[in-house]
């Protein structure tokens, strides 16, 4: 699978793409909990990735932006996940770092 994290146009780009999965996000912070992080930009929750029901799969979500709780979701794999957090924490994107410490034990 190939994967981008990077800085853009003021925010951060993630993104994964495999032969069966296409995962791409941009936000300008991400808010950890305990199993999930949110994904914010401009104020708006945009998408999450979270812990799929205790299981080790990890989920990504993203709002589609339509009228109603419209939602795309796919399994994302934990490497990408702790890619996609560490990078944020690097560029001072973390809401809170001492929960994403808890995340990084209870999910990674």
């Amino acid at each position: 699978m190939e994967t981008t994290i990077t800085e853009r146009d003021g925010g951060m780009l993630a993104r994964i793409e495999g032969d069966d999965r296409v995962f791409e996000v941009t936000f300008d912070s991400i808010e950890p909990t305990d199993v999930t992080l949110r994904f914010h930009r401009e104020g708006e929750r945009v998408g999450s990735i979270y812990n799929d029901d205790g299981t080790d799969r990890t989920m990504a979500r993203l709002t589609t932006g339509r009228d109603g709780n419209d939602f795309i979701g796919v399994e994302v794999p934990k490497p990408f996940v702790t890619a996609v957090l560490d990078a944020a924490t690097e560029a001072g994107r973390v809401t809170d770092e001492h929960a994403a410490e808890g995340y990084r034990l209870r999910v990674l």
